[in-house]
């Protein structure tokens, strides 16, 4: 029985990387998609991640039939400091979730170095139990300079993974810098995990972070810090009160959890269940995600401003000009950046 399945194991594996190899049509990765095969799913958010100039059109292709294809899902972005538990938490609440019938996919952005440019894409050995789950699939993909940890093309892997089938949509960020404000531009419940006794009540008071949330979890709410964890959700609601209400119409929840020890997880998946029964009757869900491809859009308008003038040599040029200019102080940055859209304005004429 064991050998049966370590030759089961080793023949997935093995299609799995010949798959990866090969370079399937937009058609063939459709198909495989709308079957739910993970291993399509993987290879089609290859193809939309690359930054290859003959992988652009194939990609925008694959993207626009999936559009339609997307089910009635829930996008759940999952943030809080690094150390709070996300991990844990995810791989818990996506369990949770797979046990009462849910499909589960997790796109786990993973901080990329500013020295070496690598990342560790680690979150399938973290998340063990959950990446074995036939209903579950986890993707780890690197932030790269993407402001606020979230991964480059994190939108369009969204509805690809609904495409697939996946009714229940993760997006776990670096947790750092701006990853609240764009995490929140692209999901429909905006969850923040929060620790008790290690100075983060006074952080999580901050104007902005609290008023991204539509729920707090306080997480690590077990053993002898569950008396902490108490406190702290008293503290957080009080906090919560301070200010003025939703439009919505949603009044913020704080609730404690235990991923460890897999408490008070299903209880919150029943408060997003309630907050996704009121957004879809007032209509603001459905204006919501309106407002994310509105957000979709303009991003990817920056996007592609800045990758067409990067490619122009005489853009290059003016740009390096600038920057030992800048750099040897001849010009302030204000200045340098008023001669660089000069050039550009020059170019489009």
């Amino acid at each position: 029985m064991i050998l049966a399945n370590k030759k089961h194991i080793s023949s997935s594996i093995s299609k799995i990387r010949k798959l990866r190899k090969q370079d399937v049509s937009v058609d063939e990765l459709l198909k495989g998609l709308f079957k739910g095969n993970k291993a399509h799913l993987a290879k089609a958010i290859t193809l939309v991640e690359s930054s290859k100039a003959e992988h652009f059109e194939k990609a925008n292709t694959l993207v626009e039939k999936c559009l339609g294809k997307s089910n009635s899902s829930v996008r759940i972005g999952i943030t809080g400091v690094p150390g709070v538990g996300k991990s844990t938490f995810i791989e818990a609440f996506g369990k949770a979730l797979t046990q009462i019938g849910k499909k589960v996919a997790v796109l786990a952005v993973d901080p990329t170095s500013t020295l070496s440019k690598g990342s560790i894409l680690g979150d399938k050995t973290r998340m063990q139990n959950l990446s074995k789950d036939s209903n579950a699939f986890i993707r780890p993909s690197p932030s790269g300079d993407s402001l606020g940890g979230v991964a480059r093309k994190t939108r369009e892997s969204i509805i690809l993974c609904e495409a697939a089938g996946y009714d229940i949509i993760l997006v776990e960020t670096v947790g750092v810098g701006q990853s609240e404000t764009m995490v929140h531009s692209m999901a429909d419940f905006f969850l923040l995990l929060k620790l008790s006794g290690a100075g983060d009540e006074l952080q999580g008071i901050k104007r902005g972070i609290m008023e991204m949330a539509d729920a707090i979890a306080i997480n690590k709410a077990d053993g002898d810090n569950l008396e902490k964890a108490k406190l702290a959700e008293v503290e957080f609601s009080r906090a919560l009160h301070l200010y003025p209400p939703k439009a919505n119409g949603w009044t913020p929840k704080v609730l404690r959890c235990s991923a460890s020890e897999q408490t008070g997880i299903l209880e919150i998946w029943h408060l997003i269940e309630e907050y996704v029964t009121l957004n879809k009757k007032n209509g603001h869900f459905e204006q919501n995600r309106k407002n994310q491809n509105k957000n979709w859009f303009l991003q990817t308008v920056d996007e592609q401003i800045k990758q067409y003038f990067h490619q122009k040599k005489s853009f290059e040029k003016v740009q390096n000009d600038m920057l030992v200019a800048v750099e040897n102080n001849r010009v302030s940055p204000f200045y340098a950046a008023k001669k660089l859209l000069e050039s550009i304005s020059v170019e489009l004429k």
